[in-house]
């Protein structure tokens, strides 16, 4: 089984021959997608009159701050607009595609975090309220392998439920890493709109579970997160995780050959 991580800009991101790869791969391997969608969030939000707010952590990494009524704004950007209209293109493709959130099936459950720390303006540490984000705890999988096994193909939005049924706001590369680490996925691929992790100037093509920990602090913005998720990805059983573009012909499978692109690996 594979689980793939998309952008939610999908329809404008990928090669357009990224939707016949899926098929053809879908003769021999199951697949899960889980997509993002947060520069929609932002647009939709903004028009909507809610500015969107960001933060940083101390380790420098970068996220949207989510308040109620931003936690609103996410589900319904998210798991509406979002996943259906990935649903819309594979289903005119003919490929079998259901769209769930992590709420369906309470397949995604996290913890609402009551307190962040993250650096002020000035660079200091302070502590601000949680708002509707939330640390992944838990995925039940069961809602997930029930359509792959009717040969369906479950795209999943990144929304969890709190312990006090709640919405939350949880990154989608991290929930990509927990499902596949729940489904003991053999891969999980995380598609961007680069070929991979670069360091220094030069593409990694291949790195090791304890390099890619110890590298995630001097990662930029957006790609930390990406190698965050491969090391949670390993922790939890997963063989292999790979971050490579979107934008090449063929991306999933010439992803799973290794071409330009970043393999990471216990």
């Amino acid at each position: 089984m594979i689980v793939i991580k998309i952008g939610g800009s999908i329809v404008e991101g990928l090669h357009p021959s990224a939707i016949l790869d899926i098929k053809n791969l879908l003769k021999d391997e199951k697949i899960v997608l889980v997509h993002g969608g947060g520069k929609e969030v932002t647009n939709i939000g903004n028009k909507l009159g809610k500015e969107q707010r960001f933060i940083v952590s101390p380790t420098g990494v970068r996220s949207r701050y989510t308040d109620k009524e931003t936690a609103e704004i996410y589900t319904m950007v998210m798991s509406g607009k979002i996943n259906k209209s990935i649903v819309r293109m594979l289903l005119n493709n003919g490929i079998p595609a259901v769209g769930i959130s992590g709420i369906d099936g309470a397949t995604i459950k996290a913890e609402r975090k009551k307190k962040l720390i993250i650096l002020n303006e000035n660079g200091r540490k302070m502590a601000i309220d949680g708002g509707y984000t939330g640390k992944i705890k838990n995925v039940e999988s069961s809602l997930i392998k029930l359509l792959v096994t009717n040969n369906f193909v479950p795209v999943v939005s990144p929304i969890a439920l709190s312990e006090e049924i709640e919405f939350l706001n949880v990154d989608g590369d991290r929930a990509a890493a927990y499902i596949a680490g729940s489904l003991q996925a053999d891969k999980v691929i995380f598609i961007t709109n680069v070929n991979g992790l670069m360091l220094n100037g030069e593409l990694v093509k291949n790195m090791n579970y304890d390099t890619a920990k110890e590298s995630i602090p001097k990662i930029g913005y957006g790609m930390e997160k990406k190698v965050l998720a491969c090391t949670e990805s390993l922790e939890m059983g997963v063989t292999e995780t790979i971050i490579a573009s979107g934008n090449v012909e063929n991306p999933i499978s010439t992803a799973i050959s290794h071409f330009n692109c970043t393999v990471i690996s216990k």
